[in-house]
């Protein structure tokens, strides 16, 4: 990075310069009104080299009090989001210090994380306790889902390039998520064919764990019959699950008509036909 060397930074002055080195300095690509006014002595300072840099196209207001640099070698873009879970983090978390564990990239977008997805995704989706309105930033959609505080759990930071790391449900929790609501991670083949895409890497035990923890019976439903049906885990396993079942029935796939025929083994009512479930295994 050429701070010292930049012409438009000496031209926009000493402030600028000193907020953007800053910032570079603490790996804050994206970051908060509050983080330039501390830097910068208070907000009128802030306020008004913000305006400079947004205006010669070096930040690009993402939302009101969030920001984003943009790289020089990218020729000052006005309109530049750079890595979206970098910008979901920080939508996330808006500017609040020790909150890193309030949030976790969800449901799609975990999938992606995870490489469990054979197509591209186009919403980016943040779970959080706290209730965030879902909003579109230069073309790309975040979506914030509301969870419970007691559903952080499952867990885990992952780096997502040299500087940066995001929380990120791991990979059981990850395949929970989508047994919940699997709308949000392409349909219910799409999460049945993350199951077999990871089943060798998949802990069957932490699922389990995890799922009795959730305590969602359709959850509970789906996960043991695709775990039976792939092969994941032993019999302990599935017997255990079904001793934790009640007596109603659930969908399979809760997006399809109810219609197809029932297995009491699960208490469910089989919506996808268990022969286009093992032709996903087999691909």
């Amino acid at each position: 990075m050429y701070l010292n060397d930049n012409k438009l930074l000496k031209t926009l002055g000493t402030l600028a310069a000193r907020l953007v080195a800053t910032l570079y300095s603490r790996n804050r690509a994206v970051f908060h009104f509050s983080e330039a006014a501390e830097i910068l002595g208070g907000r009128g300072p802030a306020s008004k080299v913000l305006s400079q840099l947004i205006n010669h196209g070096v930040a690009t207001r993402l939302k009101s009090g969030t920001f984003r640099l943009v790289p020089f070698e990218l020729g000052f873009e006005r309109e530049y989001l750079g890595n979206p879970y970098i910008v979901a983090r920080e939508l996330a978390l808006g500017g609040r210090k020790g909150a890193q564990e309030e949030y976790y990239i969800s449901y799609g977008s975990a999938f992606d994380l995870h490489q469990m997805v054979t197509q591209p995704q186009l919403i980016v989706s943040v779970s959080s306790p706290r209730m965030m309105r879902s909003r579109t930033i230069q073309g790309t959609e975040f979506r914030f889902v509301r969870c419970k505080a007691d559903d952080l759990f499952g867990l885990t930071e992952m780096w997502i390039d040299k500087n940066e790391k995001v929380c990120v449900s791991d990979l059981e929790r990850t395949l929970l998520d989508g047994l919940k609501q699997p709308a949000y991670c392409g349909g219910f083949s799409e999460v049945a064919k993350a199951f077999s895409i990871k089943r060798q890497a998949i802990d069957p035990q932490k699922l389990i764990d995890y799922a009795v923890k959730l305590d969602v019976g359709a959850v509970t439903r789906r996960l043991g019959y695709l775990m039976e049906l792939y092969q994941i885990g032993l019999r302990i396993h599935w017997d255990f699950l079904r001793t934790t079942l009640t007596s109603t029935y659930q969908l399979l796939d809760p997006e399809l008509p109810a219609e197809g025929h029932h297995i009491a083994r699960w208490r469910l009512k089989l919506n996808i036909s268990q022969e286009e479930l093992l032709a996903i295994r087999g691909t």
